[in-house]
């Protein structure tokens, strides 16, 4: 996983990376992600968290799927067949 720079961003990555998932998660607008994080107290324009999602979101997903465990060729089933009276 690569670690991303939020250098010479006026929020802390945390803020970034929270609106960005808001965004990218569930089905929002800009200007929704923009009321939420004003519930809580952080004034951020939807131009901004605009220009953050396309800027870490490709990056961010690129990293999860990095992450994500590796199918295997071999399939294993979790089935029982169990025969009574040769059925």
């Amino acid at each position: 996983m690569k670690p991303i720079s939020y250098a010479r961003h006026r929020f802390p990555p945390g803020v970034i990376r929270h609106a960005v998932w808001l965004y990218l998660r569930f089905t929002l607008s800009y200007r929704d992600v923009e009321h939420l994080l004003a519930k809580r107290g952080l004034t951020v324009s939807n131009e901004s968290i605009r220009g953050r999602v396309l800027k870490f979101g490709p990056i961010i997903a690129r990293n999860l799927r990095e992450n994500r465990p590796k199918p295997y060729t071999r399939w294993h089933l979790d089935e029982m067949v169990v025969s009574i009276a040769c059925r």
